[in-house]
């Protein structure tokens, strides 16, 4: 890999893991699109590593606030999910995934941005996590539903349900896609050198959450977000 794109990477990780880490959402939505340019074939395997440790100490930081019915809900959606994600990446080629990543991003921050406000009852849950299963298991990206349905709670109960979720999710995508044949050892190896810059912006968000602004901040993560997806698409 070049050392260039090692660079720009490390810092969508650490941006990424700031913002996540402070909103609730937009990692996978600030990695996920960098990656697609510049290393395709680290997708989705290096990103859904990555966001284990991240999400398992986003949920233990939340852990009085999170949403335990709507998480197990979530969940059950999920496990259907990630079999459909495995189809995707099946039958759809390198180029043709970078389509779906650059089409899914920018329709997650559409649906974010125009979705009115609603109470979330259990199909909304299910089939929120069963569209996860599938966006996440196929490019890495899963946040946006998870984010739309969570979206009118407190901001702790966003950002700990939505890490718990999550971290289940991944545990299970990794499975699946392992057991069928879709881990690869050159998508591990640029692990070791993210997670310093992981590190960082997850101990950064400890302080950031306290003082930003999460409405601009959001709004920056989906615009940003939103030009990755354009550009993917344009490449």
């Amino acid at each position: 890999m070049p050392i260039e794109s090692i660079y720009i990477i490390a810092f969508a990780v650490a941006a990424g893991a700031l913002i996540q880490g402070t909103t609730g959402m937009g990692f996978a939505l600030v990695v996920a699109p960098v990656m697609g340019l510049l290393e395709p074939k680290l997708l989705p395997i290096c990103l859904l590593v990555l966001m284990l440790p991240l999400n398992a100490i986003i949920a233990w930081r939340e852990r009085d606030a999170i949403d335990l019915r709507g998480t197990s809900w979530i969940t059950l959606g999920r496990i259907f999910g990630t079999f459909g994600g495995v189809w995707v990446l099946f039958w759809l080629p390198l180029s043709q995934l970078n389509i779906l990543i650059g089409v899914s991003t920018i329709a997650a921050c559409l649906a974010t941005w125009l979705a009115p406000t609603f109470v979330p009852g259990r199909s909304a849950f299910v089939s929120t996590g069963l569209i996860t299963g599938i966006t996440e298991t196929a490019t890495g990206i899963g946040g946006p539903p998870l984010a739309l349905v969570y979206q009118h709670s407190p901001v702790a109960t966003l950002r700990g349900s939505v890490a718990l979720c999550f971290l289940i999710g991944e545990i299970v995508s990794l499975v699946v896609l392992a057991a069928g044949g879709h881990l690869h050892a050159e998508q591990l190896s640029p692990l070791l050198g993210l997670c310093a810059p992981l590190a960082v912006g997850l101990l950064a968000s400890h302080w950031a959450r306290n003082i930003l602004d999460e409405q601009r901040l959001r709004r920056f993560v989906l615009l940003f977000a939103f030009v990755s997806g354009a550009l993917l698409l344009v490449q």
